[in-house]
């Protein structure tokens, strides 16, 4: 892990609160990719009930969703909630995320579900409620771990050599006045 501080003029992290946010928000967005992905999977291997085919569905929406983060990191640094909440992903020094880069932190986010995934599983928990309260305690206990690293990065960036950072969108110059 890098505990290196980040460059001189680097732009300060945002919160973990804000981060957060950014995250719930970004799910909220991807309800509809995954409901379109669905759909489009559904049509295309004419999938009649929703069980059948779910490991071809679950593999194919992992991609899709591996497409959509890969592409908005690499090109510019921000999805569609991260500019919502002045959230930039950059590397370590400061600069652009290569495709690469941004294809290993998407492997390494999952550290966000699979524990609580996997405990799920392994015991046996079968309601909805007690899946997502799970999930939910899962999630905050990762963010919390933020609080351990020197600038408070989450943990698969550290490994990446990525970096959220506190992003303003430039403003337009204003027209000059007569």
């Amino acid at each position: 892990m890098s505990a290196a501080p980040p460059p001189a003029g680097a732009a300060a992290t945002p919160g973990i609160a804000r981060r957060l946010a950014s995250f719930v928000y970004e799910g909220v967005l991807l309800f509809g990719v995954v409901m379109i992905a669905g759909y489009l999977y559904s049509s295309l291997t004419q999938q009649r009930h929703a069980l059948e085919g779910r490991a071809g569905l679950m593999a194919f929406l992992f991609v899709v969703l591996a497409i959509y983060f890969v592409w908005f990191w690499s090109h510019g640094g921000q999805t569609v909630a991260m500019k919502a909440w002045h959230v930039r992903l950059v590397t370590a020094d400061g600069g652009p995320v290569s495709q690469l880069r941004a294809l290993a932190r998407y492997l390494l986010s999952w550290v966000w579900f699979l524990p609580a995934l996997a405990t799920a599983h392994f015991a046996g928990l079968k309601s909805s409620l007690a899946v997502f309260t799970l999930m939910t305690v899962g999630v905050l206990a990762y963010a919390a771990l933020a609080w351990l690293h020197p600038q408070r990065q989450f943990w698969h960036d550290a490994v990446c050599g990525t970096r959220l950072v506190h992003w303003n969108p430039p403003r337009p110059p204003k027209p000059a006045q007569r």
